[in-house]
């Protein structure tokens, strides 16, 4: 695609070079700040360029209400800024659209994606522009050899559609799972292996971007560079003559040679100079760390490297810091892949978490630090001759113990949890009000020992206790962790005068400041003091000739006030028990069901602590506002599912938070009528179950009308809302009998619970048996004995009650269930075993809610799905296997650990089973999906969507409501995995 020009003029600065806090051509954007009308009226320059972009736009474009504002406003940073208004453009056009609507206004605007960032990159008090939610195609290219990406899909999502081709991306950050590629390449990010070799810089192809002046630009265009001439001219000649100055001067060259030998991401790259000749490639190139603050980038064409498969890990324990990195230079010798650092305040914090292995444990540390070293091969055999190469190259090694390596996957990955939970015990124990700062820096390896010696010495002298250091030794690049209250004047002076003495230090070692997270706000007012001042003008002139007026994420990178690091700092006050050790850093968002419809876990948590900081400052008015926003926004719309807690490094599910204000919230009317519900279970579930039937041979048009007219009256968040998808009711659970027949209850294998919502809803296709029915089945040909108890028609796993807040009705249904499962598997002696998933994971929580009733701790609770795969499979014979099965695994399912278990049940029914790629929890949640139908919409959306691209034979999943949900979503008929093996196994 040759360049194109989006429609709007581009503008010029009166005069001087200008920069972020000062300079002439930054006054726009200062007055806009204030707030004040540069043309002398009542409207703001942000307010006009709001108005401007939902008319131009669309409304839908503006983020409204307060407390979305204000909740999208916090990343992973110590630093805040709260937006003006927060923008969700579309496309590209939108973004087209509103670059316009600043240019005319003369306001700034800052690009953000994951906001996983730890500089202060992704904050601003202008316009927030949210490239996350609407930019996420991913396409593989070359059977995976290259992939073209769009700035809001994850580092992990784009690596799970490469992995069946052998491939990944060479940046392996360790924020895979949260980060986006808008910020991998705003970011240059690299990673524990990929070094400089394969990090963005290395492995970009090409990127079609969109400058600040409007100009599209697609530079794998075979007419790139003619079209960026005739477009750009003053661009494409500064960028030559920018060349030009800089290889004209030695010292210049010296200098970016030196720096860019090791990861650095301080600054401009400007090695981008040196590397090309072409002002395209030189463009793409200096777009790569820019963080934003040169324009967009709309997509990413990236070179991938191959999958290695087989692994061997290993730790090697040295007497100090600096006999670990002397040792360095020779690991690297022997072709290992990584070669992680940890100081001894990281091995002695990884101990008091317990749950370190062995190796670690039995370390007597005084001074000891060690090296977590891994070889990749594409054989085993291969890998078996490196391991067996590096004990040759440990036995040289002044080592405190001998060195092992292991393939072993569980010996593996305990490992990576010290490496990896270093955060988590750190940051999840930081005093309150204080936060977490993640700082990297970089120094030849040579020095690294004693930097790291050095910075150990500044944490003691300036009071910081259990700062660890850790990170990627074989680049030179180290990790530290601190925490810091901003708050407290005297904290801030330490800080301050901390920053000051390690900036010192590590410039004196010939190092980088930032080496992976970006320079920010936090490190550029010493950027300068790194690269010199002819090369920090040479940036000055960059951004000008780029971003005249400095519009783009001002204040990032480039800055003159010296003190610019030490504004806008975050505090933590204590709000919430459940999630105040909340580090805000977002990796609970992309697994969340209501990410692309209201808040997500990290938004619902610090929406809280701005509702409380809005009350301590006396804006009642404004706490008022976001309160109500939060009840539809926090709270109606939180599918409660827990997926948060599987990707929080800190371990907060913010469902718990969510069900106590829900509880705290309920109706003392609501909570007396499902109080009744909870005692006359054993005709509520038959009533329900009779009601939808009922509905189903109505007009469409009455239940519909009927329950929208209660929604009305008793709340969205009362009443479920009917829908003609629903299915009718389903058979009742006092017909199920043991099976096989009439065995003896002391003769079965396990006690059977059928869960209750199976009861209520019917089949999705109206026909065929039930999944109690289908378990029950299975068993008999396979021959084993499993009993249902009596009682079970009035027993729940209380799900409804406490999801809902509702403790009356929990407390009787927990006491009633579990005496009941109690008595029935002679006294926990036996498994119970319950075929919803959701029900299951409930079951466990009632066990271990039930701790004034220790007997029941005895209590084992296994889903259907796990039982067949461990008891039942083996004696099946599959007989018609069907050919392409799509499987959904479940929020429960991945909370109980049985996602092996349900692909080997799907994989024993079908030829192909295929989890998607775009798989999510639905966000059914119980009546959840019927109270508020736009909530599993919004989260079964990408999923479904691929769900539609292909043609399957068959749909499963493993809950019932979530199999109502997904059919719902796509159209296609899901039913439970034992279902389907009960047909084919016939």
């Amino acid at each position: 695609m040759a360049p194109s020009r989006l429609p709007f003029p581009r503008t010029r600065p009166s005069g001087g070079h200008g920069d972020d806090a000062g300079s002439a051509s930054a006054a726009p954007v200062t007055d806009a700040r204030a707030g004040s009308s540069t043309s002398g009226g009542s409207e703001s320059p942000l307010e006009r360029a709001v108005r401007r972009i939902e008319r131009d736009c669309g409304r839908g474009v503006v983020v409204p209400g307060d407390l979305e504002r204000r909740a999208i406003a916090h990343d992973a940073s110590h630093y805040l800024l709260q937006p003006h208004a927060v923008l969700r453009p579309r496309d590209q056009a939108d973004v087209g659209r509103v670059f316009a609507a600043a240019a005319d206004t003369g306001v700034g605007l800052t690009l953000r994606s994951g906001g996983t960032s730890l500089s202060g990159q992704a904050v601003t008090d202008q316009l927030l522009v949210d490239v996350r939610r609407n930019f996420r195609d991913v396409q593989v290219l070359d059977r995976g050899t290259r992939v073209r990406v769009q700035p809001g899909v994850t580092v992990r999502q784009v690596n799970a559609r490469l992995a069946p081709h052998g491939y990944a991306l060479g940046p392996d950050p360790a924020s895979e799972s949260a980060c986006t590629l808008g910020g991998v390449v705003a970011n240059n990010s690299s990673g524990m292996a990929c070094g400089t070799e394969h990090n963005t810089y290395r492995t970009l192809e090409s990127m079609v971007l969109v400058l600040p002046s409007g100009t599209v630009l697609d530079t794998a265009a075979p007419d790139a560079h003619e079209h960026l001439r005739a477009v750009e001219p003053e661009l494409f000649e500064g960028l030559l003559r920018l060349r030009e100055r800089i290889t004209g001067n030695r010292e210049s060259v010296r200098t970016i040679e030196r720096l860019f030998a090791m990861k650095n991401t301080m600054g401009y790259g400007l090695n981008s100079f040196l590397d090309y000749a072409d002002p395209v490639r030189m463009l793409e190139h200096l777009m790569i760390g820019s963080e934003g603050t040169l324009g967009f980038v709309a997509s990413a064409t990236l070179r991938t490297v191959p999958i290695r498969p087989h692994v061997a890990t290993g730790l090697l324990v040295f007497p100090t810091v600096v006999a670990a990195t002397s040792a360095v230079p020779e690991l690297v010798e022997s072709h290992c892949a990584t070669l992680e650092l940890l100081d001894a305040t990281s091995l002695t914090v990884s101990q008091r978490t317990g749950l370190a292995p062995p190796v670690i444990m039995d370390i007597p540390v005084d001074q000891q630090a060690a090296l977590l070293v891994e070889y990749q091969a594409d054989t085993e055999a291969e890998v078996r001759d490196r391991a067996h190469a590096a004990s040759s190259t440990f036995e040289g090694l002044d080592l405190e113990r001998p060195g092992q390596l292991t393939t072993d996957a569980r010996e593996r990955a305990s490992l990576w949890t010290v490496r990896k939970g270093l955060y988590t015990t750190v940051a999840g124990n930081r005093p309150q009000g204080t936060n977490a700062l993640l700082e990297d820096v970089v120094v030849p390896v040579r020095h690294l020992g004693e930097t790291c010696e050095e910075l150990t010495g500044l944490f003691d002298a300036h009071g910081y206790r259990d700062s660890v250091i850790f990170g990627h030794a074989k680049d030179g690049n180290v990790h530290f962790m601190l925490n810091e209250q901003f708050d407290d004047p005297a904290s801030l002076r330490r800080y301050e005068q901390f920053t000051e003495e390690m900036v010192e230090l590590i410039l004196g070692r010939g190092g980088s400041l930032k080496a992976e997270h970006g320079t920010g706000r936090i490190m550029a007012p010493f950027v300068r003091a790194q690269y010199g001042d002819e090369l920090y003008e040479v940036m000055r002139e960059l951004k000008t000739l780029i971003d005249p007026d400095h519009r783009f994420n001002p204040g990032v990178i480039l800055t003159e006030d010296p003190r610019a690091y030490l504004r806008d700092l975050k505090t933590a006050p204590a709000v919430e028990e459940e999630v105040d050790r909340c580090v805000e850093c977002g990796y609970c968002e992309p697994v969340c069901p209501s990410r692309d419809l209201t808040l997500t876990p990290r938004q619902r948590i610090v929406g809280r602590r701005e509702i409380a900081d809005a009350e301590a400052r006396g804006e009642h008015e404004l706490a008022g506002r976001m309160r109500r926003e939060f009840d539809y926004d926090g709270l109606q719309t939180c599918a409660v599912d827990g997926m948060c807690v599987t990707a929080c490094p800190v371990d907060i599910n913010t469902g718990d938070l969510v069900r106590r204000l829900r509880s705290e919230n309920r109706s003392a009317v609501a909570d007396l009528v499902w109080a009744g519900l909870a005692r006359a279970w054993s005709v509520t579930v038959p009533g329900a179950s009779f009601a939808l039937s009922l509905a189903r041979r109505m007009p469409a048009t009455l239940p519909v009308s009927a329950t929208s007219v209660a929604r009305s009256v008793f709340g969205t968040d009362t009443v479920p809302r009917y829908s003609p998808r629903l299915p009718a009711g389903g058979r009742p659970r006092a017909g199920l009998t043991t099976s096989p027949a009439n065995v003896p209850a002391d003769l079965a294998r396990a006690v059977f619970f059928p869960a209750c919502i199976g009861a209520m809803f019917g089949t999705v296709q109206g026909e065929g048996p039930s999944v109690s029915e289908a378990f029950l089945m299975l068993c008999e040909r396979a021959g084993v004995n499993v009993h249902v108890p009596e009682g079970v028609t009035s027993a729940c796993c209380g799900t409804p009650w406490k999801s809902k807040g509702l403790p009356s009705g929990y407390e009787t249904m927990s006491r009633r269930t579990l005496e009941t499962l109690w008595e029935a598997s002679e006294h926990g002696t036996l498994p119970v075993v319950c075929d919803a998933s959701s029900c299951a994971e409930g079951l466990i929580t009632m066990r271990e809610l039930a701790a004034n009733s220790p007997r029941y701790a005895g209590l084992q609770f296994l889903d259907a799905v796990q039982f067949v795969s461990e008891h039942v499979l083996d004696g099946l014979t599959v007989a018609s296997p069907v050919g392409a099965l799509a499987v959904h695994p479940t929020c429960s399912s991945v909370q109980l650990g049985i996602n092996d278990h349900l692909m080997r049940v799907a994989g024993a029914c079908a030829e192909h089973a295929t989890v998607p790629f775009a798989w999510g929890c639905c966000g059914y949640a119980g009546d959840r999906g019927m109270l508020h139908p736009e909530l599993t919409a919004a989260a079964t959306a990408p999923e479904a969507a691929e769900i539609r691209l292909e043609d399957f034979d068959a749909y499963a999943s493993l809950n019932r409501t979530c199999e109502q949900g997904m059919t719902e979503a796509t159209g296609k008929p899901y039913e439970h995995v034992l279902q389907v093996l009960e047909r084919v196994s016939r």
